[in-house]
């Protein structure tokens, strides 16, 4: 297993940034690629970014395309969410999560960090 650990999410001001944490653990050798998922109350749980750790490839839900970038430092297994030009359809809960190269979904997930967006 991968233990993942969100961080950094918080109060902001709609039009401001964020960026978010995910520091990984465990057997992190077995991790593929690494996504973004966002959960706002009453709502069902959304993709928003994926990153795979070979080769940096990303890929965004169209609503944060152009706002929101996912990169990764293999040294520190370590993934980040940067949040730019935030808007109050952002709030949410944001989950990091794993998911290895024999998945078709996700394998792990971290507990959550609360993002919220005033406007």
């Amino acid at each position: 297993q991968v233990q993942l650990v969100e961080s950094g999410g918080g109060l902001v001001q709609a039009g401001g940034s964020l960026r978010l944490s995910c520091a990984a653990s465990g057997r992190t050798l077995s991790s593929y690629a690494m996504g973004w998922f966002r959960q706002a109350p009453g709502k069902g749980r959304l993709f928003v970014a994926q990153i795979t750790w070979r080769d940096g490839n990303t890929d965004y839900a169209d609503s944060v395309k152009g706002r929101f970038t996912i990169s990764g430092d293999n040294a520190k297994n370590t993934v980040y969410l940067q949040m730019n030009n935030l808007k109050p359809e952002d709030t949410a809960v944001y989950y990091c999560a794993s998911r290895s190269i024999t998945s078709s979904g996700y394998d792990d997930w971290g507990q959550g960090t609360q993002v919220t967006v005033s406007s």
